[in-house]
């Protein structure tokens, strides 16, 4: 079978770049979450949170034996080295799973795969991708999802924002731009346009026949 392109989407905090993968999801296209596959890699019983305990202590494991994120996040947030001691860690096997995911969704008959993640621009790891989808969104815009959607202090929220890449260096890396600064039926028209182009650039008759069809059994 030949290789589908993988497509990245990134995007800042909040900017919504989650929805516009549920919006492409709904056309069939697989989605493989890099922030998903993060918690996996540290799921209980597994080697990667097993790693983790070792080298930071059982008290940023949860009653439960999970991983609490949080603690874990006040450990490494302002301590550099044991924020690249905890990557290279992850990374490592975040990136196998990724390999393998994104192989499983190569062998079905879609145009294209989506590999979501917030870092690729920051990693480089974009330049091997097919083509790079950057989601934008206004400061003011970014700043109130934020505080709404995490409860954030401004001060916190500003925090948070400014210890990110700043949006220009993404941009410089896009392909293509998605500005989600309006609502929902705006997100959607150029996710729309988006598939169109990508199945335009990438997709053979068959797979855009293939998902033409999915589309059309999920519409309401």
């Amino acid at each position: 079978m030949t290789a589908k392109a993988v497509i990245g989407l990134t995007g800042g905090i909040a900017s919504g770049k989650s929805s516009v993968a549920r919006e492409l999801a709904a056309y069939g296209i697989p989605v493989i979450d890099a922030d998903q596959l993060a918690r996996e890699v540290v799921a209980v019983g597994s080697e990667g949170l097993a790693e983790v305990v070792r080298h930071f202590g059982a008290e940023v494991l949860a009653a439960d034996g999970s991983l609490d994120r949080e603690k874990l996040a006040a450990r490494v947030f302002q301590d550099s080295d044991a924020r690249k001691l905890l990557n290279s860690m992850l990374h490592p096997r975040i990136g196998q799973l990724s390999a393998q995911r994104i192989a499983e969704a190569m062998q079905t008959d879609v145009p294209y795969v989506v590999y979501e993640a917030p870092l690729l621009v920051e990693t480089g790891a974009h330049r091997g991708l097919s083509a790079l989808v950057v989601v934008a969104t206004a400061p003011e815009v970014q700043l109130a999802r934020v505080i709404l959607r995490d409860g954030m202090s401004e001060e916190a929220a500003r925090a948070r924002l400014a210890a990110q890449a700043p949006l220009e260096a993404k941009l410089a890396a896009a392909t293509y731009v998605i500005h989600n600064d309006g609502g929902l039926p705006q997100l959607r028209e150029q996710v729309a346009s988006l598939h169109r182009t990508l199945c335009d650039r990438f997709a053979t008759p068959a797979a855009v026949s293939s998902q033409d069809t999915t589309r059309g059994e999920r519409d309401d």
